[in-house]
């Protein structure tokens, strides 16, 4: 006990104690900020598809700053919700197609940004539709024809499902086939198909599978206006005649198609340096990418399903943060870092700064203390003699001590009633022991 009371007592002691807490606090605030990984995985699309040709874009653009990302293929958007919910696949993000999932069944899911329109092409072969003079412009004339409506797992299937939907056409009134798009090419070019839609990109490589086909023609919506007001998630895009392919004069005509928005899609936990590098290294890509796009329109954040991220918020409508514009990537990640744990403490430090004088002043009653608790021994023992020696002693060093005491102005008076009282122990020693 009284060596306890011998640290509580010590300022050196308090002070070695302050620390300590200050360390431990930073070091368990610096465990709860985790730092971003430096190997991500994210589910695409297959590799014929923009969705893996912009992962791959993305791949390049993130390893300058040491960051390894893994693109995996996979059969489409219903593929990639499904890896991104279950935490044991290891995938943290997804290129997601708009209108396909049902948020409520993913509520952990958040947006980073739209990328890019992935328009709803509608391929046709003209002497399937002989007495519409070979003309597709709305989505029932597709009634008792063929048509290859996307792969399982696509985003293209549930779209169109969607559209056909819409436009009143039940399961019975068409002949439905789930094919994925090479296999809707090959038997759109064989006969055996009088239309397939594909929702893809402008840019995307499966488009120029479709080219060479003879006597087929791209579908214009002429109820896209319609479409977009039923169904938000989509957008009415003009493509020009031409645009896809000028040497193969294709679309022959300008039309309009409708397009839900390519989004890059996390887990609600990501780290808000990884929303930063993905989304510096998309503008990087999108300054040339889409031909549909205008110039700046993406990266968006209008026709997502899930909620935008804060972070990805914050970024689409101020810019990178100040330490991401002016420090290489990880360095403003580990300055973040600190400053996330530093700001904290400050916040519990600070007030404690105000109590300083406070804190002073009970430090030195602390010391003038402990020498009144020997003084108070030195008084009990004063009576017995077998203790004279050790008494005198142990009043030379507490003399000593006092005089080593230093106070401010302001407290003096407190070290000179202690010197008082240690000249009255002393002039009783002096009586007791003549």
């Amino acid at each position: 006990m009284n060596s306890l009371k011998k640290y509580l007592y010590n300022p050196f002691a308090i002070a070695i104690g302050f620390c300590v807490l200050l360390i431990s606090i930073f070091a368990v605030l610096w465990i709860l900020v985790p730092p971003p990984p430096k190997a991500i995985e994210m589910a695409t699309g297959f590799p014929t598809g923009l969705y893996y040709q912009f992962g791959e874009r993305l791949k390049k653009e993130v390893t300058t700053d040491g960051v390894n990302l893994e693109v995996k293929a996979t059969g489409g958007t219903i593929d990639n919700l499904a890896l991104l919910n279950d935490p044991k696949s290891g995938v943290k993000f997804a290129m997601i197609q708009g209108g396909v999932a049902d948020v409520t069944k993913y509520p952990n899911l958040v947006s980073i940004a739209g990328m890019f329109y992935e328009p709803v092409w509608v391929w046709y072969r003209e002497p399937a539709f002989k007495s519409e003079s070979g003309k597709l412009s709305v989505l029932g004339q597709l009634k008792g024809k063929r048509v290859a409506i996307g792969n399982e797992g696509s985003g293209t299937l549930a779209l169109s499902t969607a559209l056909l939907k819409m436009s009143g056409i039940a399961e019975n009134e068409i002949h439905t086939e789930r094919l994925k798009p090479d296999e809707a090419l090959a038997k759109l070019n064989s006969g055996d198909l009088d239309a397939a839609f594909i929702v893809a990109a402008a840019e995307a490589p499966v488009l120029e599978k479709f080219y060479k086909i003879p006597g087929i023609r791209l579908m214009s919506f002429d109820q896209a206006d319609a479409y977009t007001r039923n169904m938000p998630y989509l957008s009415k895009v003009n493509v020009p005649r031409g645009l896809l392919s000028i040497e193969h004069d294709l679309p022959r005509q300008d039309i309009q198609v409708i397009a839900p928005t390519a989004t890059l899609v996390t887990q609600d936990n990501v780290s808000p340096a990884m929303i930063s590098l993905l989304l510096s290294a998309s503008y990087d890509i999108l300054k040339s990418y889409s031909r549909l796009q205008k110039p700046g329109e993406f990266p968006s954040s209008i026709g997502m399903d899930f909620p935008l991220h804060v972070d990805a918020e914050i970024y689409l409508k101020d810019g990178p943060s100040f330490l991401h514009r002016h420090l290489p990537f990880w360095t403003a990640v580990w300055v973040g870092r600190f400053v996330k744990i530093v700001i904290p403490l400050l916040v519990i430090f600070i007030p404690l700064f105000t109590y300083i004088p406070s804190a002073k002043n009970f430090l030195l009653r602390l010391k003038l203390a402990q020498v009144y608790t020997e003084l108070r021994e030195l008084d009990k023992n004063a009576f017995n003699p077998v203790l004279k020696e050790k008494n005198l002693k142990d009043l030379e060093a507490i003399e000593r001590r006092v005089n080593n005491i230093k106070v401010s102005m302001m407290d003096s008076k407190e070290l000179y009633d202690l010197k008082g009282h240690v000249g009255d122990v002393r002039a009783r020693l002096k009586h007791l022991y003549p």
